[in-house]
């Protein structure tokens, strides 16, 4: 999953999200992003159409095609 530099120590600041078939299952907030201060944790069907948004927190995420599913 790519990652914004500044973003680390915070839940939910990012906007979008490009995403691997590695990273599936997708959740929001990722998991390695800590919950306490963010929503509850979600987890987004973006296989369906290859792109979703948090109803929670309006991220995007977008699934990389390109990379190897596993």
């Amino acid at each position: 999953m790519q990652k914004s530099r500044g973003t680390e120590n915070q839940a939910c600041t990012q906007r979008q999200y490009v995403i691997s078939h590695a990273d599936l299952p997708l959740s929001c907030p990722p998991r390695e992003d800590r919950v306490w201060d963010a929503h509850p944790r979600v987890y987004l069907p973006v296989e369906e159409m290859g792109r979703i948004v948090c109803p929670y927190c309006g991220a995007e995420y977008i699934l990389n095609d390109s990379s190897s599913r596993e």
